[in-house]
């Protein structure tokens, strides 16, 4: 399951997953673009391994990076408790 998380203000979506088997969450990250469809990119927490980037440019990667590792430990909470809505009692 893929939990909302953040909208960007450039219209990147970022969802996050429940805490897998393993102990990590997949963090996926998608843009809609007019040329490519979607850019898109996955990271991995709590190591931040990011995998299967695609059009999102070295200045977008950093920005996205920034903001994951500013809310890297909301995410991985949100994860054990059933996303946002679940957390926040809504």
């Amino acid at each position: 399951m893929m939990y909302p998380f953040m909208t960007l203000d450039d219209g990147t979506e970022i969802v996050h997953s429940e805490k897998l088997a393993d102990g990590r969450v997949k963090v996926y990250m998608e843009r809609p673009d007019a040329k490519d469809c979607f850019h898109r990119a996955t990271c991995y927490l709590p190591g931040y391994r990011w995998e299967d980037v695609y059009g999102f440019s070295a200045g977008d990667m950093a920005r996205l990076s920034h903001v994951l590792e500013s809310t890297a430990h909301l995410i991985l909470e949100f994860a054990e408790t059933g996303g946002f809505d679940n957390a926040s009692g809504f």
